[in-house]
């Protein structure tokens, strides 16, 4: 999605949740000066990496992701299709033996498991908004094969393919880089969380906050929009 459609997209996010635009656009200019520093990747050089396949599997952190992850290891041959995780979807699968190609991540997930994903070879997509400036600024640094993304302009290194979270940020990634199909693991969009998403959480499943529920209709609304505009079947194991 280019910027100027995402826009409006974006100031609706801004005035829905109170997020303050300049906080989005300072944590992205951090991003791109450590970035600037420590090297990343372009988007070509990642489409290149991933090059093996134009099919995607996105992994969401939604109560379906364990169950979705059998299916798939049972009846797929994983090796034919580009892994990408959303943040905490990453526990999940490291859980499960299994390392996704790329992750990403607003680097609220459990680090130490995308930390283990980067190590085992997944490339990693950080996104800078405000309110995870005080990550941008110390932990990109212990990443290898990075790209920097962001909700606001885009500034230097940083891309923004559209997206609010880290699931749906994760599918227009998948159409940047040339998907024919995307399918969809762990992808609820419903009125309950996971601990993959919420680490803090006291039980496994547990009801989500109106903020979060909140969420999850942007992310349902943005996947319909990319099945719809987009040239690229978009397939979820839920259905």
């Amino acid at each position: 999605m280019e910027f100027g459609l995402w826009e409006k997209y974006y100031e609706e996010i801004l005035d829905d949740f109170g997020f303050s635009r300049s906080g989005d656009e300072e944590s992205a200019k951090l991003l791109d000066e450590i970035l600037s520093t420590h090297g990343c990747l372009t988007l070509d050089e990642l489409s290149q990496i991933v090059g093996f396949s134009d099919k995607f599997i996105v992994f969401g952190a939604g109560p379906s992701l364990k169950e979705h992850i059998l299916i798939l290891k049972e009846n797929y041959d994983l090796k034919d299709y580009v892994l990408v995780s959303a943040d905490g979807a990453t526990t999940a699968m490291i859980e499960e033996k299994l390392v996704p190609d790329i992750v990403c991540t607003d680097l609220d997930g459990n680090l130490d498991d995308i930390l283990l994903a980067n190590i085992r070879g997944a490339n990693i997509a950080i996104h800078a908004h405000g309110d995870n400036m005080d990550k941008i600024a110390t932990l990109p640094s212990y990443f290898d094969s990075v790209i920097g993304t962001t909700q606001s302009q885009p500034v230097g290194n940083l891309y923004n393919f559209g997206g609010f979270t880290d699931g749906d940020r994760a599918l227009f990634l998948c159409v940047a880089l040339g998907a024919s199909q995307i399918t969809l693991a762990g992808m609820d969009f419903g009125d309950m969380v996971t601990k993959y998403s919420r680490p803090n959480l006291e039980e496994d499943v547990e009801e989500a906050d109106e903020f979060k529920r909140k969420k999850l209709m942007y992310a349902e609304k943005f996947t319909n929009w990319i099945a719809e505009n987009e040239s690229v079947d978009v397939v979820n194991l839920l259905e």
